[in-house]
């Protein structure tokens, strides 16, 4: 919001007519210094003015007049300019909570509630520990995990214990789906190495027209079986006619 500055100002106006309203005025009857923060977490970054002196246009009649426009300055926290680096040194839960928002992996939330586990130890801080796993659990796991179906978490041990698990799952998925899809590729080769043996043998045997006819047929047969069956009619074709009969008829 480019106004920001102008409703902060309302907000800080609104505040001190309150605390007139309920007779919660300083010392000698002065109003209490007020800090604006804005906490932002947009993906873009911030640009709006800070001040709302940089909304209002300039008074006329020189530098004497400039000293009626209002100041009033807000406090900007914009998670996207701090990156873990930064933020992982500092031991306190804002710096844990904006962590928690720019967290990309699984991996990070975990190291985050480990962290966040050892310093709300207290039974005063239980509630906060508590609203902590509840956000956690309702609006961060849901944003890195689409689709999934997440139980209701109480507190910090649970979310500490779903994601150990659910990362120890993800990690042995990944490796399944590694090892097969590197089993996939071995075959996907060799069967690519044979099907080029095959047509070498062909060309050496029939000349390359029938090579040519016969690529297509290689390049469509997916069994290796059936390759080495394919192998063995080149050696027993007696000539090209015998041999093109023979792949015509395969169901590929």
């Amino acid at each position: 919001d480019r106004f920001m500055a102008l409703r902060m100002m309302v907000y800080v106006g609104l505040l001190y007519q309150d605390l007139l309203r309920g007779k919660h005025t300083g010392a000698k009857d002065l109003l209490p210094p007020v800090l604006p923060i804005v906490l932002y977490n947009g993906e873009s970054r911030w640009t709006a003015p800070q001040d709302i002196g940089e909304l209002i246009d300039h008074l006329p009649g020189g530098i004497g007049l400039e000293s009626f426009r209002p100041q009033m300055r807000y406090l900007l926290l914009d998670e996207q300019r701090y990156n873990e680096q930064q933020l992982a040194p500092l031991k306190n839960v804002v710096a844990a909570l904006f962590r928690l928002e720019n967290s990309r992996e699984l991996e990070d939330v975990r190291r985050v509630v480990e962290t966040l586990l050892a310093w709300l130890r207290a039974p005063e801080q239980a509630s906060l520990a508590n609203a902590f796993a509840t956000w956690i659990g309702r609006v961060i796991l849901p944003k890195r995990m689409p689709g999934a179906v997440l139980p209701e978490l109480q507190n910090l041990g649970e979310v500490q214990d779903m994601l150990a698990n659910r990362v120890k799952e993800w990690t042995r998925q990944w490796r399944e789906e590694g090892i097969q899809e590197g089993m996939q590729q071995g075959m996907q080769q060799g069967m690519a190495a044979e099907r080029q043996m095959l047509l070498r043998q062909v060309r050496r045997r029939f000349g390359d027209s029938t090579a040519q006819a016969a690529l297509a047929y290689f390049a469509a047969c997916q069994d290796t079986a059936q390759l080495e069956e394919i192998g063995e009619w080149v050696i027993d074709c007696a000539d090209a006619q015998s041999l093109l009969g023979r792949l015509r008829a395969l169901k590929l």
